[in-house]
């Protein structure tokens, strides 16, 4: 019983590791270089973005895994950012990863994102920004299906917003 529990917690632990990430003050150094067509202060963000939306975004934290909105959404549609509605993923794209959050094997044009390298927590991880904002979405990783390209976008619920088709 002892060894289930601790194959358990082992399990959750690289799960929660594998896109999860704690909350930050400091964006990730690759984006200082960068420019956005959209800027805002924290206190303008903070009008337009949930609480756990700004913590996500602005802040560069991350939701529990398993328990958000869009890790076991199956309808078809398109996922916009929750900051600016531009379209970033499709239905089409999404794949279950088992990783607890929603993840996608591309984007849905060139272009709506930007990887960055986040060197935060002792990690070396591709951070996936949304490229009009600079505002953190998820990570990328090289875990995804081979057959789709290998990569598994591994997004926050919520920085998205899921519109039905």
């Amino acid at each position: 019983m002892k060894s289930i529990v601790n194959i358990i917690l082992i399990v959750l632990c690289a799960s929660y590791s594998s896109c999860g990430q704690t909350n930050t003050n400091k964006k990730a150094n690759a984006t200082k270089s960068l420019s956005f067509p959209i800027q805002k202060s924290e206190a303008e963000w903070r009008k337009v973005l949930s609480p756990i939306a700004f913590d996500v975004m602005v802040k560069r934290g991350t939701e529990p895994p398993f328990r958000n909105p869009y890790n076991d959404n199956h309808e078809k549609g398109i996922y916009v950012s929750a900051a600016t509605g531009e379209p970033l993923f499709s239905s089409d794209d999404k794949f279950e990863s088992g990783s607890g959050w929603p993840s996608f094997t591309k984007a849905i044009k060139a272009g709506v994102i930007t990887i960055v390298t986040d060197n935060s927590h002792g990690m070396i991880r591709d951070e996936v920004i949304e490229t009009k904002t600079g505002l953190h979405l998820g990570h990328v990783f090289d875990d995804g299906p081979r057959d789709k390209g290998g990569k598994r976008y591994c997004m926050n619920s919520a920085a998205l917003k899921f519109i039905k088709k």
